[in-house]
C-alpha cells in the first residue's frame, strides 16, 4: 500500500508523505504531522504495526512523528514496531 516515492496511503486512504532514514543499523519513518493534526493518527497501535512490518508495510524499526508543540518547534513521538510508544530513539534525535 506505498510507492517508492514516499507516500503510502493509511487505513483510510489518504496518501501522506514520509521520510525513511536510516542510523547506525537502525531504520525509522518519519511523518511531519505539524501542518495536518490527522497525522497523527499513524501513532495508534494498529496503523504503526501495519507501517513498520518489512513484508507488507514500508518497514522499519520506529516510527517518529513530529507534532506541533507550542514550548518547542515541535514534540517527536517514538512508536516502536510493535506499536508502544517509546521513550527514546538516539537515532532519531
Amino acid at each position: 500500500m506505498f510507492d517508492t516515492k514516499g507516500i503510502f496511503k493509511t487505513l483510510a486512504t489518504m496518501p501522506v508523505k514520509f521520510r525513511k532514514m536510516f542510523g547506525l543499523g537502525n531504520d525509522f519513518i518519519v511523518i511531519d504531522a505539524r501542518q495536518d493534526s490527522k497525522l497523527s493518527a499513524a501513532a495508534e497501535p494498529r496503523r504503526a504495526t501495519a507501517l513498520t512490518d518489512r513484508k507488507t508495510g514500508i518497514g522499519c524499526d520506529q516510527l517518529i512523528i513530529l507534532e506541533a508543540c507550542e514550548d518547542a518547534m515541535c514534540r517527536m513521538r517514538i512508536i516502536n514496531a510493535d506499536g508502544s510508544e517509546g521513550g527514546a530513539c538516539g537515532n532519531a534525535t
